[in-house]
């Protein structure tokens, strides 16, 4: 049998990603501040304590706990969240491993695309890009070097780039998918680096099943603007859609410098992930749309 570890195991990914897990035969175990179940386990990234059962007998660890980026404000007090959130956490686990001495099989992370920068540019980013010189290029630098610490200790590892993760249950397009119209944002050209939460979490299962190791930009083939995303759907949803769009200063006014994730967006490459094998179930917009609004 198969031990699975997921930090963030009750967020929007990892409820889902749990249930399949379990659902193919795997042990999961589940991180939690208030473990309530019998595969739940505490843990509490500010006093340093993880109740070491859950380690035994452990062969992976998958790691997607972390503030959300797009949840508040963000004050200086906020960024320092958002950023010890995602590297105090996975420096925890790996001095846990290293002290437990365990020869895990992978650690398995998320990061995102926002290790690009929030811009706006023709240019097609691929996993050999650099990252930028911004906010979210640093907090998912930081990120991905404190999820890397693990091959110190000769474990394979893993980083996903998520994308806007689209679901039926909450996160972006809820937000996106306003009761009476949808309009796109500031001038619409910014791209949505987009992929259903049903890939995400096979992404997961594919680089324990497939032993896929290294860095990937986790999002669909198929590239949108923000104005054909929003038009698309409007007309999934059987909505007016209104051409014009937010104008970006009510979304600062609003958001503060948090707005720059919504004015700006570039195209993301899904290419390498595609080499490795990886058969999206969700390609196409229109119908990842579709199959998450009938839900």
């Amino acid at each position: 049998m198969v031990t699975i570890l997921i930090t963030g195991g009750t967020g929007l990914v990892g409820q889902l990603l749990q249930r399949k897990l379990t659902n193919k035969g795997y042990i999961v175990r589940i991180l939690t501040r208030t473990p309530k179940l019998s595969n739940e386990f505490a843990w509490d990234i500010k006093n340093n304590f993880i109740d070491k059962k859950a380690f035994e007998n452990l062969d992976y660890i998958i790691h997607l706990v972390g503030a959300g980026i797009a949840d508040k404000r963000w004050t200086e007090a906020r960024k320092k969240e958002i950023i010890y959130s995602r590297t105090a956490s996975a420096s925890m686990l790996f001095k846990k491993i290293q002290q437990l001495n365990i020869n895990l099989k992978g650690f398995i992370a998320a990061s995102a695309i926002g290790y690009y920068g929030a811009v706006t540019t023709t240019h097609i980013f691929t996993e050999k890009d650099n990252p930028a010189n911004d906010f979210l290029g640093n907090v998912c630098q930081l990120w991905e070097t404190a999820s890397l610490e693990f091959q110190k200790q000769n474990i394979p590892v893993t980083i996903f780039r998520l994308g806007i993760v689209l679901s039926s249950n909450g996160g972006a397009l809820s937000k996106m998918n306003t009761p009476f119209f949808i309009a796109p944002i500031a001038s619409g050209k910014q791209y949505i680096p987009w992929i259903h939460i049903e890939d995400v979490t096979n992404l997961f299962i594919h680089a324990i099943e497939n032993h896929v190791t290294g860095i990937y930009n986790a999002v669909a083939p198929n590239n949108q603007t923000n104005y054909s995303f929003s038009k698309l759907l409007a007309k999934v949803n059987n909505k007016v859609f209104l051409p014009i769009g937010v104008p970006a200063f009510l979304l600062q006014l609003m958001f503060g410098k948090m707005a720059i994730i919504l004015t700006t967006g570039s195209r993301i490459s899904s290419e390498k992930i595609l080499q490795s094998n990886f058969q999206f179930s969700f390609v196409n917009l229109q119908n990842a749309l579709a199959d998450l609004i009938k839900k």
